[in-house]
């Protein structure tokens, strides 16, 4: 009998152990959490995304021609005639590796500037709640930031005209969208998209095995959430 209700003593403290939650971290560990874990995961995004390759590399992020025109160009690569093609999807992954280093002073200031609230509410959210407050706080100063490097790089290739003017004319009658029509523009968003594909892929990785964060106040508060 005393075997058991030891038994019953222990397994009730390791419930209560087991049964912490958010509300038993302060309200600054909460936010120290959360803004160490979007730092880390912003950094190793710009990192791997800044080497040669980081996008050309990477079929979740790799930039090719868009709608139509981008049906279109794998149909010519399989018959032998993507040359050119390849040339300026190729002009337009540089484009975005050389854009992405400009993006980590304005994503660490906008991790700088969460609130503790917004903190906490991210905290209790799906895997890539971190990630989509960074989209929603700083993607259009990103892309301020990134078109004059893309329209540096895209300027030096001379199919970088052929696209404007071919994509104007497809938009015209409908083949892509509007905004897709100026190879700048369009780079510069499919740069953002794929920047805030790794960092949600690095903030998923924490939230699912807490020991992969750099610092003990991440390691302690998303093992609180798992």
């Amino acid at each position: 009998m005393r075997a058991y209700l030891t038994g019953l003593i222990g397994l009730f403290f390791a419930a209560q152990a087991c049964a912490l939650s958010l509300n038993d971290l302060s309200q600054n560990q909460a936010g120290d959490g959360m803004k160490a874990m979007l730092e880390q995961s912003a950094r190793a995004a710009v990192q791997q995304l800044s080497q040669p390759g980081g996008f050309n590399n990477n079929p979740a992020v790799r930039i090719e021609l868009p709608g139509n025109l981008g049906k279109a160009a794998r149909a010519m690569k399989m018959l032998g005639q993507g040359k050119q093609v390849a040339a300026l999807e190729d002009s337009m992954n540089r484009a975005a590796e050389a854009a992405i280093p400009q993006a980590q002073v304005l994503l660490l200031d906008a991790v700088k500037k969460m609130t503790i609230s917004d903190a906490k509410d991210i905290l209790s959210g799906p895997e890539n709640s971190a990630t989509a407050y960074l989209d929603k706080s700083s993607r259009e100063q990103l892309r301020s930031r990134f078109l004059p490097m893309i329209e540096q790089v895209t300027r030096s290739s001379g199919l970088a005209q052929q696209y404007n003017n071919f994509a104007g004319q497809a938009a015209n009658f409908g083949v892509i969208d509007a905004k897709d029509a100026s190879i700048e523009h369009y780079v510069a968003e499919q740069a953002l998209d794929g920047l805030f594909t790794i960092i949600a892929e690095q903030e998923a990785s924490i939230r699912q095995n807490p020991a992969q964060a750099a610092s003990d106040i991440a390691k302690k508060v998303f093992g609180l959430i798992r």
